[in-house]
């Protein structure tokens, strides 16, 4: 498809750069340089053009080519649209869709996409999870040289996680990348992400597993966060995202050609897919909090595993001091673990480990076969894992066994906060 790039003048101010499709008569969108769409009454306006640039192919021809990166849409804002008529946003998954926004991605890379599935991310289940991770061994199967997942930011980090334990090893980087505003709107941050995702799956070094989105709140470069070390940690602002206990794989610039590794990865071909998407949706994550009531754990008693998010170094109510008014929930924990039910211990600390060694609370939650002590995971971390350890295994010394060896970065050695640039 031909881009018309112009210069347009109104009101003593020019604006240049290419006009897109339109959705009605009365207004101009056009793509500035910078990225950014800007909307302009046709009313009083002066057009120059400067001739036609081609940009991108039909949508049939996209969706039918096999690239040399394959784009996986599973929904969210990352891959949605205003109506402007109502205000609306609805999801896009049509490739002309995607280019229309985003003219530069076919010089980053040529790809192929695939719709997965058009959903709100807080409506995803591990079976979405499973689905999505076979559509990516399919495609590394094939050869692409990376793949790109278009998802939902409030879950992603969930995705990320599950699809690090689903497909281990792989020898191409998975980027998830999402928007916190639909790549139409003027402020939208789905540019520069996108391009990042797909120049970090094209060129990119790193075979890993992980999230990319904005490294600050302009529009400078963007984070490859490990997939397990990941979480949204703001509700709306371009740098959410951000690694946990570790510093992020790299730094991506496509404007730059640049790729900056930030620390140790698994390099590009060196490894051999190990392909389980087993998984089991019967797993509830519970937050402990003041107050919280022993029946609140008693309804849990039907699931196949519990991740409790505890208070700072893995805690919840043992009242080990009697002391009045205190719901102690310690009774319910040990009859959960005693019936079979592994209990896996987080916290809802946003840095640092679990640690069940330190007060009488932690030894009696160990004591009761709670799961987790000196883990670095996050809630969302381990919840995936634990899903997926069960998805497979159902003996109790193999689930503990296997959800404390870190397969994915999940558990690191040695946590770390350091600040990057």
């Amino acid at each position: 498809m031909k881009l018309k790039r112009v210069k347009l003048h109104k009101k003593g101010v020019t604006y240049e750069g290419f006009i897109l499709p339109q959705s009605n008569e009365e207004t101009i969108v056009l793509k500035l340089e910078n990225g950014y769409n800007i909307g302009l009454s046709r009313e009083g306006i002066n057009i120059e053009e400067l001739g036609e640039v081609e940009v991108m192919k039909q949508a049939a021809e996209v969706s039918q080519e096999i690239g040399d990166i394959a784009i996986l849409s599973m929904g969210g804002t990352v891959c949605s649209r205003v109506e402007y008529k109502t205000g609306a946003v609805f999801p896009s998954t049509n490739p002309a869709d995607l280019l229309r926004n985003l003219p530069e991605l076919e010089r980053i890379t040529s790809f192929h996409t695939k719709s997965l599935f058009a959903m709100l991310s807080e409506d995803m289940s591990p079976q979405h999870w499973a689905i999505s991770a076979e559509a990516v061994k399919d495609e590394i199967e094939k050869g692409v040289k990376g793949v790109v997942i278009l998802h939902g930011t409030d879950t992603m980090h969930y995705s990320s996680a599950a699809l690090s334990y689903m497909l281990r090893d792989t020898p191409v980087p998975v980027v998830f990348v999402g928007a916190q505003r639909s790549p139409d709107r003027p402020s939208t941050d789905a540019r520069l992400n996108i391009l990042n995702a797909a120049y970090l799956a094209k060129e990119g070094p790193i075979a890993e597993v992980g999230i990319c989105m904005h490294a600050t709140t302009n529009d400078t470069y963007c984070y490859f966060h490990p997939g397990t070390k990941v979480r949204k940690m703001h509700t709306s602002a371009r740098a959410a995202f951000q690694s946990i206990n570790t510093p992020p794989l790299a730094k991506a610039d496509f404007s730059k050609e640049l790729i900056e590794p930030l620390k140790e990865y698994k390099k590009r071909g060196e490894g051999k897919l190990k392909f389980d998407n087993r998984v089991s949706d019967n797993v509830a994550l519970v937050y402990a909090y003041p107050g919280m009531k022993p029946k609140v754990l008693d309804s849990l008693a039907d699931y196949d595993g519990i991740v409790l998010a505890g208070t700072g170094l893995g805690h919840v109510s043992t009242d080990p001091f009697q002391v009045p008014y205190v719901k102690n929930v310690l009774p319910e924990i040990k009859a959960l673990s005693d019936s079979g039910i592994p209990i896996v211990m987080s916290s809802q600390c946003i840095y640092g480990r679990v640690n069940l060694n330190v007060y009488t609370a932690g030894r009696l939650l160990q004591d009761a076969g709670v799961i987790g002590s000196d883990a670095d995971w996050t809630p969302e971390a381990a919840y995936a894992k634990l899903c997926w350890v069960l998805g497979h295994e159902k003996d109790r010394k193999k689930i503990a066994k296997e959800m404390m060896a870190p397969i994915a970065g999940e558990i690191s050695s040695r946590s770390t906060i350091e600040e990057v640039d």
